[in-house]
């Protein structure tokens, strides 16, 4: 089987869909591995970690990775200006988020395209298994994020989310307790913020407060109790999926 690795070019993504240690694993096994070159720069690896230790083909021109490959694996969903580039019949394994995109619907549809959306495959428990690493980032991200927009160099109110002796600390509320909010709940309460998380599955609550052993306050969504700790936050991130 030949496939295909292009280069990510959606802004600000700088991910590459298989790193050398997969491409020599698939190359092993007997199959082509087109990689299109710079692919992996954003991840740190090079054309020539590629080439001379995982057996990968260089391919300059992306093009030529869709025009040859019989699978094209991506991370973000193909994006308007590759629409021309995918073939009849071609396989697809990226993050599709097909719900957003109806002019890449009509596009997979019309070129019989088999796509295989990461955010909707799951284990043998059901659970989104591709899914949820890039939530586990995404939560721990948040504290990071909260610190640099609080300065004032950000329009912040320049307080720390931990707070300094003699002056109080950050408070944050988090909706929704799913894989997303719960991490950035952990990651902001060992920060030092007061943490509250709202969620509608009140076994998600019971399970963040035994996990937390309270640390980190629970509570229902109700319209006038997100209203309320809205205007008393300082930090506000919506993980409801």
């Amino acid at each position: 089987v030949i496939i295909g690795v292009p280069k990510e070019i959606k802004a600000d993504e700088n991910r590459v869909s298989l790193p050398p240690d997969k491409v020599e694993i698939l190359v092993g096994e007997g199959h082509k591995v087109l990689v299109e070159s710079a692919a992996g720069s954003g991840s740190g690896f090079s054309d020539e970690t590629y080439l001379d230790r995982a057996g990968a083909t260089i391919v300059d021109d992306p093009e030529e990775i869709y025009g040859e490959s019989e699978i094209i694996v991506k991370v973000k969903e193909p994006q308007s200006s590759e629409f021309n580039r995918i073939q009849d019949g071609q396989t697809i394994f990226t993050y599709l988020h097909l719900a957003a995109e109806p002019s890449l619907v009509d596009c997979l549809i019309e070129k019989g395209v088999t796509g295989i959306a990461y955010e909707t495959v799951e284990d043998r428990d059901s659970k989104l298994c591709l899914l949820q690493p890039m939530s586990e980032i995404a939560g721990r991200l948040v504290p990071q994020i909260a610190a640099r927009l609080l300065t004032n160099l950000e329009g912040g109110v320049g307080k720390l989310l931990g707070g300094i002796p003699g002056s109080g600390n950050c408070r944050a509320f988090i909706l929704g307790g799913g894989s997303v909010g719960l991490n950035a709940a952990v990651t902001l309460a060992g920060a030092g913020t007061d943490v509250t998380v709202a969620d509608i599955d009140l076994n998600r609550l019971r399970e963040i407060d035994i996990l937390t052993r309270g640390t980190i306050k629970t509570i229902y969504p109700t319209p006038s109790a997100i209203y309320d700790q809205v205007a008393q936050s300082d930090v506000v991130v919506g993980a409801a999926l």
